[in-house]
C-alpha cells in the first residue's frame, strides 16, 4: 500500500504528528504496564529483585515477539487499521488487568499448590505474568516497526524518521517510568493507574478509527468493555476475599493493609506472608518477636533507662512496648514510608509527639555519623540500643545487610550499648540468610547472641562489643515488675544461643539477600504446601477448598 493510499485510507495520518503521538503514547503506556505489574504482583509476590528479573524478563519477551511481528505484517500487509485495531485491544485488556490479575494469580498459586514442590513464588510469579501481561504488550511490541513502515517516505530521510519515532517512544518512557511511581499509584492507586494509561491507549484506536469512519461496532464494543472493566477493576482489592479490613492502600513503598478485631490491629505490607506491625488493645505484650526483643535494653548498661533508636518503626509496635514497660527510656524511629508513619497515628494509637523520621535507615545513621564529625547538635547520635528491623517486602534491604551498614550501627551505640535485629525467616541451614547476617555482624561485633522466637519463623540476634551484656541480662530480671515480661525474659535469658562465627560476610559490594532469603521462603513455604497437598490427594479438591 503506497503512502498516498494510506492517507486515503487514513486521513488523519496525512500528517505525521499522529503517528509520533502514537509512538509517544504506546512507549509511555509500555513502561507504565510494567511498573504496574510489579505493584499488582508485589502483594503476593514480594517486589524483590527477583520478581523485577521476572517482570522485566517477561515483558522483554513479549516486546520481542511484537517487533518482529509487527515488522513482518506491515512488510506483508502496511494497512494502519491492523495496528489500531492492536491498539484497541491491548488498551482493553489493560484495563482488565486490575480485575482479571488478581483473579489469575490466586488460579496460578491454587494450580501449584499441588504440583510445585520447590521454587513456588519464582513458578507463580513468573507463570501469571507470563498470563497477564505477555499478550498486550505483545501487541504494542508492535507499534514501532509498523510506525516505521507508515512514516518512511524514501531512503533518503528514513534515519531520520525512524530517529524521530525513537525519541518520541524515548521521551514516552521517560514520563511513563516517573508518572505512575510519583504520581497516579500514590494518589490513586495501582488500578487506576492501569485505566489511566489504558484510557490513553483506546483514545488514540478510537481517533483513528472515528476519522476513518470504519469499524463502528469494534470501537463501540472496546469502549463499553473499557467502561465496564473501569467499574469492576476498582471495585476489587488485592485481598478480595477479606471482608473486615480497616484499611486497604498503597504508599510509595508499599501495599498496606490493616486488620483489626477486639484484640490487637495489625499491618501487613504483604497479602500472604504475615505481620509487620501490630498494636495489642490492652497494653500488654504482643506474644510476637518484639516482646523477645525487649531483652536487648536489659543488656545494655543503661538497663531501663536506655535510649532506643528503631530502624525500621513500623507503627511503632517495638518501641511503644519498650516505653510502656520500661517508662524511663525514650525512644527515636525511623521509617522511610510516611504514610506508615499516618496510619501509625490513625490505627496503632502511636502518640503524636513520637519522633519518627521519614527517612532510610542508613542514611539517617550516615547523616549521624557527619553530626558527629562535624560537631554539630541536629541529630541525637549515639544510642545505647538500636533495633534494626527493616524490610522491602520479605527480605531485608541490602544496603541494610552488609558489614558496612553494622559498623555504622556499632559506630552509633554508646560504650555497651547493644543492637538487636530481627531475622524474620529462621533457618539453620549454611546457606540461609541468617547465617550469613550472623557471620556478618560477628565480623563488627565481639558478642553475637540469638534467641528464636517460639511459634513463628522469627529469631532475634542481640550484639554488642560488652562480653558482660547476657550477664547483665541476668542481674536486671529481678527489676522488672511485670511479672508476666519477667517470666519472658527469664526464659529468653536462658534459653540464649552464643554464636560461633564463620566466613560469610556480606558486602555492599556483594549482599545477595534477596536469593538468600527466597531459599529459606521457598523451604518455609515447602513446608506448609505439603499439608495442603496432602488433603488434595486424600480428598481431592472439595478437601483443598474447604
Amino acid at each position: 500500500m503506497s503512502t498516498e493510499a494510506k492517507n486515503e485510507r487514513a486521513p488523519i495520518l496525512r500528517h505525521k504528528w499522529y503517528l509520533y503521538l502514537t509512538e509517544f503514547f504506546s512507549g509511555m503506556s509500555v513502561m507504565a504496564v510494567e511498573l504496574g505489574a510489579s505493584r499488582l504482583l508485589a502483594p503476593y509476590f514480594s517486589s524483590s529483585q527477583i520478581v523485577w528479573t521476572i517482570i522485566i524478563g517477561t515483558i522483554m519477551i513479549a516486546m520481542a515477539l511484537g517487533n518482529y511481528f509487527g515488522g513482518k505484517s506491515a512488510d506483508k500487509n502496511p494497512d494502519p487499521d491492523k495496528l489500531y485495531k492492536r491498539i484497541l485491544i491491548s488498551a482493553v485488556w489493560i484495563a482488565a488487568i486490575p480485575f482479571i490479575g488478581k483473579l489469575v494469580i490466586l488460579g496460578v498459586s491454587a494450580l501449584l499448590i499441588v504440583t510445585v514442590s520447590t521454587n513456588f513464588l519464582i513458578w507463580a510469579a513468573f507463570i501469571a505474568c507470563m498470563i497477564i501481561f505477555v499478550y498486550p504488550l505483545f501487541l504494542l511490541g508492535t507499534v514501532t516497526p509498523s510506525l516505521v513502515k507508515y512514516t518512511t517516505d524514501s531512503l533518503e530521510d528514513n534515519g531520520r524518521t525512524v530517529g524521530t519515532l525513537g525519541a518520541f517512544n524515548t521521551i514516552g518512557s521517560i514520563i511513563g517510568t516517573f508518572a505512575p511511581t510519583f504520581i497516579t499509584i500514590p494518589a490513586v492507586g495501582t488500578a487506576v493507574t492501569f485505566l489511566i494509561f489504558s484510557g490513553v491507549l483506546l483514545v488514540l484506536g478510537l481517533v483513528y478509527f472515528i476519522s476513518c469512519g470504519r469499524c463502528k461496532i469494534r470501537t463501540a464494543v472496546c469502549a463499553v468493555l473499557f467502561i465496564c472493566f473501569c467499574i469492576t477493576s476498582t471495585t476489587l482489592g488485592f485481598a478480595f476475599w477479606e471482608k473486615t479490613l480497616a484499611y486497604e492502600g498503597e504508599s510509595v513503598y508499599n501495599y498496606l493493609q490493616v486488620k483489626e478485631d477486639e484484640s490487637k490491629t495489625a499491618l501487613s505490607t504483604n497479602v500472604l506472608f504475615g505481620v509487620q506491625s501490630v498494636y495489642m488493645k490492652n497494653g500488654g505484650l504482643s506474644y510476637l518477636y518484639y516482646d523477645t526483643a525487649m531483652a536487648a535494653p536489659l543488656m545494655s548498661p543503661a538497663g531501663d533507662r536506655s535510649s532506643l533508636l528503631v530502624l525500621g518503626m513500623g507503627t511503632g509496635t517495638y518501641a511503644k512496648q519498650c516505653l510502656n514497660y520500661f517508662p524511663g527510656m525514650t525512644a527515636d524511629g525511623v521509617e522511610i514510608d510516611g504514610k506508615i508513619t499516618e496510619l501509625a497515628h490513625e490505627y496503632f494509637d502511636m502518640a503524636e509527639d513520637m519522633n519518627v523520621v521519614t527517612y532510610d535507615g542508613r542514611a539517617y545513621l550516615n547523616a549521624m555519623k557527619s553530626q558527629r564529625e562535624s560537631g554539630g547538635s541536629e541529630l541525637k547520635t549515639k544510642y545505647d540500643v538500636i533495633m534494626v528491623d527493616a524490610y522491602q517486602d520479605i527480605t531485608i534491604p541490602f544496603q541494610m545487610s552488609s558489614k558496612e551498614f553494622f559498623t555504622l550501627v556499632r559506630d552509633s551505640l554508646n560504650e555497651g550499648g547493644v543492637m538487636v535485629v530481627n531475622m524474620n525467616m529462621r533457618s539453620d541451614t549454611e546457606d540461609g540468610i541468617n547465617a550469613y547476617l550472623a557471620d556478618t555482624i560477628s565480623a563488627v561485633f565481639s558478642e553475637v547472641w540469638t534467641a528464636d522466637v517460639g511459634g513463628s519463623t522469627n529469631r532475634e540476634l542481640f550484639a554488642s562489643n560488652d562480653p558482660g551484656m547476657t550477664k547483665r541480662l541476668a542481674m536486671n530480671l529481678s527489676s522488672i515488675n511485670d511479672p508476666e515480661l519477667r517470666s519472658l525474659m527469664t526464659d529468653v535469658s536462658a534459653e540464649l544461643v552464643h554464636y560461633v562465627p564463620g566466613d560469610r560476610i556480606l558486602t555492599d559490594d556483594n549482599a545477595p539477600v534477596e536469593v538468600l532469603g527466597m531459599r529459606v521462603i521457598d523451604d518455609i513455604i515447602s513446608k506448609e504446601l505439603e499439608v495442603y497437598r496432602k488433603r488434595f490427594m486424600e480428598e481431592g479438591l472439595s478437601g483443598l477448598l474447604n
